[in-house]
């Protein structure tokens, strides 16, 4: 691989996810077509990677649990550093610095991490989404406007027993 600076590659191409990648609420499912636009630039120190990945998500609401799909695109900006590189000799033992092996990049784990870490860990099917009823479980969104459940503290239900509805007693 040549180390000229100013060397530039643009690539467009797409790729199946080999397995689901994302949280547990929302991912990219495994065979589903990430979709990759980068840039890979030489310079001074390495290959420069940016762009921008992009795919299907699939998952549920966090709040009433209803499906949720949608379209995400992430940008990516990695530096691969060259072997005895400036980058590469002073790296320190715990520093993350991606390196050239062997004339190549892999991006894989740097796409995993990207798009990872761009879903959200609760994702929501509407900003307003009110959730599932506590105590019945019913998806507020199509309960009853006045739906709610007359709780009585377990300590206080004996005196709820001996009372009717008018407040006096049975």
């Amino acid at each position: 691989m040549p180390r000229r600076a100013g060397s530039l590659t643009e690539k467009a191409w797409s790729f199946d996810a080999p397995e689901r990648i994302g949280a547990e609420m929302i991912g990219i499912p495994a065979g589903e077509k990430i979709a990759f636009d980068l840039r890979l630039e030489s310079v001074s120190e390495g290959i420069l990677v940016t762009g921008t990945l992009g795919g299907h998500a699939e998952g549920q609401c966090s709040r009433c649990l209803d499906p949720i799909d949608q379209d995400i695109s992430v940008f990516l900006t990695e530096l691969f550093v060259y072997p005895d590189s400036e980058t590469d000799r002073t790296a320190e033992e715990d520093e993350e610095v991606e390196r050239i092996v062997d004339e190549k990049i892999d991006l894989e784990q740097i796409v995993i991490d990207a798009i990872a870490t761009d879903l959200p860990l609760s994702p929501l099917c509407t900003d307003d989404c009110p959730g599932l009823c506590p105590e019945c479980g019913v998806k507020l969104a199509d309960a009853e406007p006045d739906h709610g459940h007359d709780i009585i503290d377990p300590r206080w239900a004996k005196l709820a027993d001996r009372m009717d509805e008018t407040g006096g007693e049975k």
